[in-house]
């Protein structure tokens, strides 16, 4: 059986810690350091997913900071 090939996706300022313990519960992915800061990895899909929840969570935060 073929493994699935890891990617790599660097982390933005402002993901904080809560934003990253939802992450690693929901989705199947880990955490490396670098010498260029923090990375998720994992599978090209399982990132994909990664991208669209912080994306939706950091704008849900900046609509309640708009009201």
């Amino acid at each position: 059986m073929e493994e699935e090939q890891v990617y790599e996706m660097k982390l933005s300022n402002g993901i904080g810690e809560q934003m990253l313990a939802h992450v690693f519960e929901k989705f199947d992915v880990e955490l490396k350091q670098t010498e260029y800061g923090p990375k998720l990895q994992g599978t090209k899909e399982e990132l994909e997913k990664v991208q669209e929840y912080i994306v939706q969570v950091m704008k849900e935060r900046l609509d309640e900071l708009d009201r």
